[in-house]
């Protein structure tokens, strides 16, 4: 999706085929996402689109008007694709073409994740907004969202706190930290359990680092039955941690000011997100910039079905 590097995707067509094969299997439709946030997907119409090569994925995007034209003329709407897993030959493949064409295929294919999840937290921040606070849905989502009552009872004080906590996640921010912490979807924990985003799991079901950390405890990295449940893992998992209050704090003056919400101003949220503080960063803000990820903070879903894309061999 992002401009720079559509170019160099259909410029290599053949070249890529093959890598662009193993990076998509067979989607479940039951394994989309949690439950509870998943069921207006689960109602949606969809369908499913085989891709037979690089060049039919091209021909698919060429039909949604998913080109690097059309965003450069101001074309911000993007496919509802959804995909499964990754293969695991991804990672052996992916070492041996131009790194442009790996980064372009994977902002194109995981920007549709993250602009659906966002679009079923404003589902959420709606009902939040008007439902009653004695009523069982708003108890339910803030149960979800971990707020406790203020009182012995949820008063409406607490709406506004909820709403702080159901937002969105700008796209651009959620695209680099896909990137950062699954190496580009090549990483071990990601092609084995969808770990997009290097959450820990401390439950013990977790797949566990080969050089695990004894003093942290009996951690390991969080699974997810596929990358769009990741990635709305993820978005909960910043709306309701204790590490990232900050992160929620600006995002809520941004919106109570009427100013844009953007993944570079929130990044400076992220000391906690990993070890690495102040360089982590540094790191994810460089990464918007240099992949120029701030055009997709304006991007939107297409008014259509989910797409699943699946391999011809399926």
């Amino acid at each position: 999706m992002v401009s720079m590097y559509w170019d160099f995707i259909m410029k290599n067509v053949l070249h890529f085929a093959k890598a662009a094969c193993l990076f998509l299997i067979i989607l479940s439709f039951n394994q989309l996402a949690l439950a509870s946030q998943n069921a207006n997907q689960d109602n949606a119409s969809s369908k499913q689109i085989k891709i037979a090569d690089l060049h039919h994925l091209m021909e698919v995007f060429q039909e949604h008007n998913y080109t690097t034209k059309s965003w450069q003329e101001g074309n911000k709407e993007v496919p509802r694709f959804m995909f499964n897993h990754v293969s695991a030959n991804w990672s052996k493949t992916s070492s041996h073409i131009p790194v442009k064409q790996k980064k372009g295929v994977f902002f194109r294919l995981m920007a549709p994740l993250i602009l659906l999840s966002n679009e079923a937290i404003l589902e959420e921040r709606k009902v939040a907004e008007t439902a009653d606070v004695t009523s069982q849905t708003f108890q339910s989502l803030a149960q979800k969202y971990r707020l406790q009552p203020s009182g012995h009872f949820y008063s409406e004080q607490d709406r506004a706190a909820l709403l702080q906590r159901i937002d969105i996640i700008p796209p651009s921010l959620a695209l680099a930290q896909s990137a950062e912490e699954s190496g580009w979807a090549t990483s071990r924990f990601t092609i084995e359990g969808n770990a997009f985003f290097g959450q820990w799991d401390f439950s013990g079901k977790g797949m566990v680092p080969k050089n695990q950390r004894k003093e942290l405890g009996n951690y390991g990295l969080k699974r997810f039955d596929s990358p769009y449940a990741s990635v709305q893992g993820y978005m909960l998992n910043i709306n309701t941690g204790n590490a990232y209050h900050k992160l929620r704090d600006l995002r809520a003056q941004l919106r109570a000011e009427n100013k844009t919400i953007t993944g570079m101003e929130l990044a400076t949220t992220l000391d906690k997100y990993s070890e690495r503080g102040q360089d982590y960063i540094d790191g994810i803000q460089a990464m918007i910039r240099y992949n120029k990820l701030q055009g997709v903070d304006q991007a939107y879903l297409a008014e259509e079905e989910v797409i699943h894309l699946i391999t011809d061999s399926e």
